[in-house]
């Protein structure tokens, strides 16, 4: 499965890139027909039963489109979703094309958890301060944990930095105990 994702996503990544398309937007409509077909078990049997002919699954398709303002790379990536039999894989592809397209445009995804909400200027000088880390753009999602006590935990890809005072008193106690 990781393989069809990873093939689709890199070849519709080409194309948002070469089209210099909006990569936001057409993850966000990729996700509106992924929301649909979560959505609607009856749309899902049509898109992936065999017997229902192509050419109506992308007439379907093209009312969804013009409804919702699909983009025609999009309503395409989805048609041809649809005739390879592979619609079902379109919330893995979706997840890969973000991968892929952070990574071709230089962005880095931040997990911040801190002990206490954060103002503006506070999630600035994070995303600042893991963007020197990274060495890239920072797209940050920011959680809460108070048990932390303060500070904050961060986590870019499998690498953690913990400026917490719970991960700094859990390290004193290792090096006393040691």
């Amino acid at each position: 499965m990781a393989s069809v994702a990873n093939t689709y996503a890199r070849a519709f990544a080409d194309v948002v890139l070469g089209a210099h398309l909006n990569a936001d937007r057409s993850i966000a409509e990729l996700r509106t027909i992924a929301q649909l077909l979560d959505e609607s078990s009856d749309l899902r049997r049509v898109w992936e039963n065999p017997a229902v002919l192509a050419e109506q699954k992308r007439q379907l398709l093209d009312v969804i489109a013009e409804r919702d303002g699909i983009s025609k790379q999009v309503k395409n990536l989805v048609a041809v979703l649809i005739d390879h039999r592979r619609v079902h894989f379109l919330e893995p592809i979706i997840v890969q094309l973000e991968k892929e397209l952070d990574a071709r445009l230089g962005f880095a995804e931040a997990d911040i958890t801190s002990a206490r909400p954060l103002g503006d200027a506070e999630k600035r000088e994070f995303e600042a301060q893991v963007g020197k880390l990274t060495g890239k753009k920072v797209r940050a999602r920011y959680g809460q944990d108070e048990s932390l006590l303060g500070g904050a935990v961060v986590r870019v890809g499998s690498t953690i930095y913990d400026g917490s005072v719970k991960g700094q008193l859990e390290r004193l106690r290792e090096a006393i105990s040691s």
